[in-house]
């Protein structure tokens, strides 16, 4: 599939649309395809960067190609469960997913490796293997995950519910999932068992979400792990062919996807939203306003200031918090990923058993061992990779960053930064690499090429403050904040993407479902679940 979206360089507004999207993550490209195929409307897609599809783009250098934010994606291989009928609903069938076989991580804790098989059983007769004595909290843990994951759909389905509804009905939608998200990991983990190491195993996909054990909501993080225990996949042809997939059920209903189109302003009358104004100072002029940027952006730069509304959703947003930065480093292999033997499952590595205090150490002290490095290998999950790139292969090797580490270089100009700043980043390679040595050996010797980004690349691609990678955080304090929901307190202006419901590429194409639902006033949910 080519490139997604045209140039607003040739971008000639001649056309009335019903819906005008800020931004094209999953969450944008997911609304506005909802709101063209369940109700017909014209969507116009504004994106700023050059490449349409925010964290399931794509990029490419000297050959190689790699994804920038979309590893694996839970789910997709039941193509009854509802997050498979929703990306089917959203691309029309376009988009073919690979499963990624029976191990979907592998944990490596200190010395010792474990499995996060495909399937509960599968997954619940691995940990008992590795953990005889502790089937009670095994069997306990498996036994919350269902029940807060059961309790979110009606937690997230009251956000787009009518407001006399939810007046009505929302505190009992709401309760069960509550129960959940306002305890912490960590202290669910310690009522569960006294293994030190049951816990870190348990905890180990918190990568996924950011947030260690002794900050994460319990419920964010039972969302992330039933998210995967049934098993993976990925996108045939790398995950730039979710937007490419997308794009034509916009298109059909006379809506387009435009790139280098970068939003100066939301424009507001008698306060409601009216349209935008673009950064060359044309205004577009529509009915309906949605952004995918964040609550952050939408509010500190997008709207004037002053306007009413603004208070409650920058209240929510300072309550949650700021997610985590991160740095990746992006791996060409002059082999395919065969001969390499790559696996298609991930690696999580862990410097010990208590994630708190790993990370704790790190934030102090930039020389400690990483605290989490998470290893992927996309050309061994796509069958299609050979094909568009003969004889290569690609891994992504990724760990936290703390931002403050480095700010001092957010004035220089991208690329053009000085010595100190690639020195680091040549210190956090070497790191990364040895890790990877360690883990998957036979590929030492064989990188071609390798080049790291920093919270500072997110900063400039995705406009994120301080890169943060996941937007919000994920703590107890996000789930009580009532304004994260598609429906703003300004009028014709909605939320879609992480923000209206949860971090990562399901969370936020979730997100849209609910605002599409919203502004729709249909049940898409129940639509979609149906078939």
């Amino acid at each position: 599939m080519g490139a997604v979206g045209e140039s607003y360089r040739n971008f000639e507004h001649t056309e009335n649309y019903d819906v005008v999207v800020i931004g094209s993550g999953i969450g944008g490209l997911g609304v506005a395809a909802l709101l063209a195929s369940e109700g017909d409307k014209s969507v116009l897609v504004l994106e700023r960067h050059t490449v349409a599809g925010g964290f399931t783009h794509t990029f490419s250098r000297k050959g190689w190609e790699w994804d920038t934010g979309l590893h694996y994606v839970g789910g997709m291989h039941e193509k009854n469960g509802l997050l498979r009928r929703i990306f089917d609903r959203v691309t029309q069938n376009r988009l073919e997913w690979q499963p990624t076989g029976d191990i979907v991580d592998r944990i490596v804790v200190g010395s010792r490796e474990f499995e996060y098989r495909a399937g509960r059983e599968q997954w619940r007769e691995r940990m008992l293997a590795d953990f005889p004595t502790e089937g009670p909290a095994i069997d306990r843990f498996l036994e919350m995950v269902g029940e807060a994951r059961k309790s979110s759909m009606g937690f997230f389905g009251e956000k787009a519910v009518p407001a006399p509804i939810a007046f009505v009905f929302g505190w009992f939608m709401r309760r069960g999932f509550l129960q959940h998200s306002d305890r912490f990991l960590g202290d669910v983990l310690d009522t569960l068992t006294d293994d030190a190491m049951l816990k870190a195993v348990l905890s180990a996909q918190y990568g996924d979400h950011g947030m260690p054990p002794s900050e994460a909501s319990f419920a964010m993080h039972a969302m992330v792990f039933a998210h995967y225990l049934e098993g993976a996949a990925y996108p045939v042809g790398g995950s730039a062919t979710i937007a490419a997939a997308i794009a034509p059920t916009i298109e059909a209903a006379g809506g387009r996807i435009v790139v280098g189109a970068e939003v100066n302003e939301i424009l507001i009358n008698n306060d409601r939203a009216t349209g935008v104004r673009m950064a060359d100072g044309s205004d577009i002029l529509c009915p309906l306003v949605i952004s995918d940027v964040g609550i952050p952006n939408t509010v500190g730069q997008l709207l004037p200031e002053g306007t009413a509304g603004t208070r409650e959703l920058l209240a929510a947003a300072q309550a949650a918090g700021t997610s985590v930065g991160h740095c990746c480093l992006y791996i060409g292999l002059e082999k395919t990923a065969e001969e390499l033997e790559l696996p298609m499952a991930n690696i999580w590595v862990y410097p010990g058993p208590d994630h708190d205090a790993s990370l704790r150490q790190f934030e102090a002290d930039p020389t400690a061992p990483l605290p989490l490095v998470f290893i992927s290998f996309p050309s061994a999950k796509d069958p299609d990779f050979e094909r568009r790139h003969p004889g290569r292969a690609t891994i992504e090797v990724t760990t936290f960053a703390p931002y403050d580490r480095f700010s001092r270089w957010q004035d220089q100009p991208a690329g053009r930064r000085d010595e100190a700043y690639s020195e680091m980043k040549r210190d956090l390679s070497d790191r990364l690499l040895q890790t990877l040595y360690q883990r998957v050996p036979q590929v030492e010797g064989k990188v071609a090429f390798h080049d790291l980004s920093t919270p500072l690349t997110t900063r400039w691609f995705c406009n994120y403050e301080k890169g943060e990678v996941y937007g919000l955080n994920h703590g107890p304090a996000r789930f009580r904040q009532r304004a994260l929901k598609p429906k703003t307190p300004i009028k014709g202006l909605w939320l879609t993407g992480q923000d209206a419901c949860t971090a990562g590429i399901a969370g936020a194409l979730l997100g849209g479902v609910l605002s599409a639902s919203a502004i729709l006033g249909q049940n898409l949910m129940k639509k979609i679940s149906a078939g």
